[in-house]
């Protein structure tokens, strides 16, 4: 016959036995299940940052097009022309910090683009970004021909992929005028009303690639022959400056672009910087460099506190930034890589015997084959992953 045990035991026991349960079910997370587990024991790998990094020089790196390629523009034809350096200009290669930078492949680009449409719009350095993409996709259609339609200033048809690629252009994105009522000396730029170039495009692209910048100066628009700004047909009160214009302009851009291009994969080039060294492009300025900037001397010349010749580059991406904050729109930033290659632009080589005494030195636009073709191989790569993903 069993013995009861004394309540007190008991009561002791019951205590115990939860205690025990207790403490133990804390200690389990401590100690994981062998069980593979459904949820990721860590996060997604963040996005790769194709825009830090820095320039190596790869002697094996070779451009895939040269002077023969038919959509060149004559004064950025560097070999052509014979710059010096053509051969170091071309062997830096662009080394992202944290990941890697794909050379681009023309024939698994055009298999991806097959039958779709690419738009460029903006001031000539987009067409100087169209020019390398044409040249290097040429590669894979050599029946590739030149197109020009819907407002596009040049561009080209490649037949093997159905693919179309051109340039729009429109320096202030906006509609402007170089008079007004008639009378010189002033031009009106309709805030919210897109450059006639670009306005009638509608759904025919299906990438786009934006950017302005450049003409956002007074060296284009002297005091003496100002921007006047209207809206809704009307002059803005009290008249903005130059920069306030730009805000301006951005802002209503950025709403035009947002609907009319809805489903429109989108990008917005930042600043491609100059590298005017000792003044202006008008003041004797010139860029005959061996090679790409020092770290150090990067923020010397762009940093807008130092008020070098360089430094609206950096306050312009700063409105545009501000601009596209929570919109569909995709910063494309190339000014930083750009910003190292004062060895890369056409200087004194322009193809034309009395260019440089009639518009000095251009240390603006870029070489080509030259850095626009690494800009061409992050656009590649941040496409094949926006348009892979939809």
């Amino acid at each position: 016959m069993a013995t009861k045990l004394p309540s007190t035991l008991l009561t002791w026991l019951v205590l115990s036995t939860c205690s025990l349960i207790f403490f133990y079910s804390k200690l389990l997370p401590l100690y994981p299940s062998s069980k593979p587990s459904k949820i990721p024991l860590s996060p997604p790998p963040t996005p790769c940052n194709l825009f830090s990094g820095k320039w190596v020089i790869d002697p094996r790196r070779r451009p895939l097009y040269d002077d023969t390629c038919p959509f060149h523009r004559n004064a950025w034809n560097c070999i052509r022309n014979q710059r010096d350096n053509m051969n170091r200009i071309n062997s830096w290669k662009w080394v992202p910090e944290e990941c890697e930078l794909h050379e681009i492949d023309p024939f698994e680009f055009m298999t991806l683009m097959r039958d779709k449409r690419i738009g460029f719009i903006g001031d000539s350095l987009n067409e100087n970004f169209l020019v390398s993409l044409l040249c290097i996709l040429r590669v894979a259609d050599m029946d590739a021909k030149k197109w020009k339609r819907k407002g596009a200033w040049r561009g080209a048809y490649f037949p093997k992929f159905n693919v179309t690629i051109a340039y729009h252009r429109a320096v202030l994105l906006a509609k402007y005028d170089q008079e007004i009522n008639g009378v010189k000396g002033a031009h009106r730029v309709d805030v919210d009303i897109p450059a006639k170039e670009w306005a009638e495009i509608g759904g025919f692209y299906d990438v786009l690639v934006f950017n302005t910048g450049h003409w956002w100066g007074y060296d284009k628009f002297p005091k003496e022959s100002p921007l006047a700004f209207y809206k809704r047909g009307k002059p803005i009160i009290p008249a903005p400056n130059m920069y306030e214009g730009l805000e301006i302009v951005l802002k209503n851009m950025v709403v035009y672009i947002e609907k009319e291009f809805p489903k429109t994969l989108k990008f917005w080039r930042l600043q491609s910087p100059r590298h005017f060294h000792g003044g202006d492009w008008n003041q004797n300025g010139s860029c005959l460099f061996d090679d790409p900037l020092k770290k150090f001397e990067v923020d010397l010349w762009f940093d807008p506190r130092n008020n070098g010749v360089n430094k609206e580059a950096r306050l312009i991406n700063e409105l545009i930034i501000k601009a596209l904050e929570e919109t569909s729109i995709e910063l494309l930033d190339l000014t930083h890589l750009s910003e190292f290659r004062a060895d890369a632009h056409p200087a004194t080589w322009l193809g034309k015997k009395d260019a440089v005494s009639v518009w000095g030195q251009d240390c603006m636009h870029w070489c080509l084959p030259g850095v626009p073709d690494t800009w061409v191989n992050v656009l590649w790569q941040l496409m094949k992953n926006r348009i892979g993903r939809r």
